[in-house]
């Protein structure tokens, strides 16, 4: 089994957050973002009528994933919309670049479950982290 601090260290580190919302009508959709591993969620923004931001709208629930397929991260949660703060958007600006927080919207994502395990042993590390 992975420990927490294995999966932590991935989301913290990683560059591209693949972000999976969906609708009714059009199902499925999924889309990478910049992004935050910030206590204990991962926080991105989005365009106020983008596809992503009408579909948490209608369904908070999502999935975000990493790009990797040997060192797999899967978070499963709801995302909550905030007010970035200046400790939030320092961060994102050196992480990868100023941005003004008005052109859309920011959420965080309430972890519910995490799933990680890497390729090279897989099934036998297959992890799944609950949280409340």
């Amino acid at each position: 089994m992975l420990l927490w601090s294995w999966a932590e260290e991935r989301l913290a580190a990683a560059r591209n957050y693949w972000i999976v919302t969906g609708s009714g009508a059009r199902g499925p959709h999924a889309t990478p973002v910049w992004g935050l591993w910030d206590g204990g969620g991962v926080v991105f923004s989005c365009g106020h009528g983008s596809r992503k931001a009408r579909n948490l709208e209608a369904d908070p629930r999502l999935v975000v994933h990493l790009e990797s397929g040997d060192d797999v991260v899967i978070v499963e949660g709801e995302a909550e919309r905030i007010e970035p703060d200046e400790a939030l958007l320092a961060a994102y600006a050196d992480k990868y670049q100023p941005v003004d927080p008005e052109i859309g919207n920011w959420y965080r994502v309430r972890t519910r479950r995490v799933l990680a395990w890497q390729e090279a042993s897989y099934p036998g590390n297959a992890t799944r982290f609950d949280f409340p």
